[in-house]
């Protein structure tokens, strides 16, 4: 199994975002001592080649291959276990305000806003945020989608999620992160992210030796430990956690509410 693995990871640099490898071009050497502002180079990214491509995999089109469906699938998976959480609540998610960071398409932020809630929703790529609302307008769903970076969110919500970002922030930026969502929240968090373990590094640094056709952006793996203490930190508590892997998909989900 790991064999394979590591066989099929060689392939995903053209399709690499919340996975863990990161696969440069053959003029776009990555570095981790690298200048380049990560924020600046991810709202580029997402705003040019990388919007149109994962445009594509978060939506229903045939134009995808075999590993970017593999990552549809494997987002869709923590989509849908956020949506079974909240439809487990005792408490309805209708008429509750939800700030979305980081909102992509609109994957969650849609379904959530068709289930009641009150969308505020959030991306750094005015290509993506734009995206969003039109999908929502085109389903008749209503909701707030504009563009900011993570750190430029304000307001205070009852559920703050963050979905597939965590991939873009460097670890020593990641504590910081967790407790500026954790500020914007009255009652819970839901964060996910790209855990740190030795088999994961072992295939990040595995395809760092396969140059991909096109750049991609640099992409981080996070102790959990490190994300725990921050959330324990903030004065919240996971409460529940799940944990998604597909062939080219890693993400553990977490949700903490506030004590």
């Amino acid at each position: 199994m790991m064999k394979q693995a590591l066989f099929l990871l060689a392939f995903a640099g053209a399709t690499t975002a919340f996975v863990p490898v990161v696969v440069p071009s053959k003029n776009h050497v990555v570095l981790s001592n690298v200048a380049t502002d990560d924020k600046t180079e991810v709202r580029e990214y997402f705003n040019t080649e990388g919007f149109n491509r994962w445009n594509k995999i978060y939506s229903d089109s045939d134009d995808v291959n075999t590993v970017q469906l593999d990552i549809r699938d494997g987002h869709g998976q923590t989509i849908q276990k956020i949506i079974n959480w909240i439809s487990a609540d005792e408490v309805s998610i209708k008429g509750k305000s939800v700030c979305d960071c980081g909102c992509g398409v609109g994957s969650l932020a849609i379904p959530l806003a068709q289930m009641g809630a009150k969308i505020s929703a959030s991306d750094i790529s005015d290509s993506m945020a734009k995206e969003a609302a039109r999908r929502a307008k085109e389903m008749g769903v209503k909701g707030k989608f504009y563009t900011s970076d993570l750190e430029s969110v304000t307001g205070k919500y009852d559920t703050v999620t963050c979905v597939d970002v965590a991939i873009h922030y460097p670890s020593e930026k990641m504590s910081e992160m967790i407790q500026h969502l954790c500020s914007l929240s009255n009652d819970r968090v839901m964060f996910s992210f790209a855990p740190k373990t030795w088999y994961y590094v072992l295939l990040k640094k595995f395809g760092e030796l396969f140059p991909g056709p096109s750049k991609t952006t640099r992409a981080y793996l996070h102790e959990e430990s490190v994300v725990r203490a921050a959330l324990t930190k903030a004065g919240f508590e996971v409460t529940r956690e799940e944990m998604t892997g597909t062939n080219f998909y890693f993400s553990r989900l977490l949700e903490a509410r506030k004590l």
